[in-house]
């Protein structure tokens, strides 16, 4: 056989072993997870169209982003915001080495891990626990703290890391989602530096996409180390009508995806949806007992009743934990 045969022939092998290895990656699953219904076709029909060049609905890149809320949204948020345990447990070590530290009702109802009480009064309870906690601490001190504590800790019904309790089907949607070059933002009424010790490497989110909940803050240098100091006092709340405002203020863009689970995300999901063009909403509904939590309009924590009832007649999509996501937490079900 000449030459140009054989050329030929190992230019087809090659072709074939190139075919029949990226052929499993191009039919892969994105939404592996998410059980085949209207939510994951929902999901997929949105992204596909506005990254299709040759759709009406084609969204450039610079154009296409994605916010998520954190709390109930990504992570799991029972029985009490993992922030709020984080604080308790911060007071309970500061009073365990200094008996004098816990002097007040609410540094008290915090060693007892009363967290309904700390939510009395409007919450003024608990902004003095996380003002005890939270305050006169540099950034970097805070969220080396916060990330040993998420790994470290346990919850108290699945005896796992909190930062192990965390959406199998959500991780999913963020990877898929960037994968068709989206950006993607948490965007949450949690304290900033708090989620960012770890939505990195949980979420694959960096630092610089994470709106959150803020302190006071004030430039110093400490021992000849130029350092921010988180203060006594919030700066600003991110949260209902001030993730819109927060969203405007570090992205600069409406976003044409979000998602959330609660009341508080109400303002988020309208704003999205009211601008041109293509737009996505969805609610995360939880509705399993068994392998998660069941609660919705009656909930203290993770209320949802205004947007649950909103949902179909603006066209969100609410996904049903129960029958959507064939499976929890990245490790199985609660």
């Amino acid at each position: 056989m000449g030459q140009c045969g054989k050329a030929a022939i190992c230019g087809v092998l090659v072709f074939l072993v190139v075919f029949a290895v990226s052929l499993p990656q191009a039919f892969a699953d994105p939404l592996p997870t998410w059980r085949d219904g209207d939510a994951k076709a929902a999901i997929t029909d949105f992204v596909t169209r506005v990254t299709d060049p040759g759709s009406e609905d084609f969204v450039p890149v610079d154009e296409r982003v994605a916010v998520f809320d954190n709390d109930g949204t990504l992570w799991s948020e029972q029985p009490v915001y993992f922030q709020v345990i984080f604080a308790m447990d911060q007071v309970r070590d500061a009073a365990a080495k200094d008996p004098g530290f816990a002097d007040t009702p609410a540094l008290k109802e915090a060693v007892a891990g009363d967290w309904k009480a700390l939510f009395a009064d409007h919450g003024q309870p608990m902004g003095e626990v996380l003002n005890a906690t939270h305050g006169e601490v540099s950034v970097e001190e805070f969220e080396e703290s916060a990330g040993t504590w998420l790994r470290e800790a346990r919850h108290p019904d699945t005896d796992r890391p909190y930062d192990q309790m965390i959406y199998q089907p959500m991780l999913e949607l963020l990877r898929y989602l960037r994968d068709e070059g989206f950006a993607t933002y948490i965007v949450s009424g949690g304290g900033l530096h708090f989620i960012r010790a770890y939505a990195d490497g949980t979420y694959g989110i960096p630092p610089q996409q994470v709106i959150g909940t803020t302190n006071k803050e004030r430039f110093e240098v400490v021992e000849g180390v130029p350092e921010l100091i988180k203060e006594e006092g919030v700066f600003f709340i991110n949260d209902k009508g001030g993730k819109p405002v927060g969203i405007d203020r570090h992205i600069g863009r409406r976003p044409i995806f979000a998602a959330g689970n609660s009341d508080g995300d109400l303002e988020m999901l309208q704003w999205t949806t009211a601008g041109d063009g293509p737009r996505f909403g969805m609610i995360v509904h939880h509705d399993d007992p068994v392998r998660e939590w069941a609660y919705d309009r009656d909930s203290k924590i993770g209320r949802l009743d205004k947007a649950m009832d909103l949902a179909p007649k603006e066209g969100w999509l609410l996904v049903s934990m129960k029958n959507d996501w064939a499976q929890i937490f990245p490790w199985g079900n609660r």
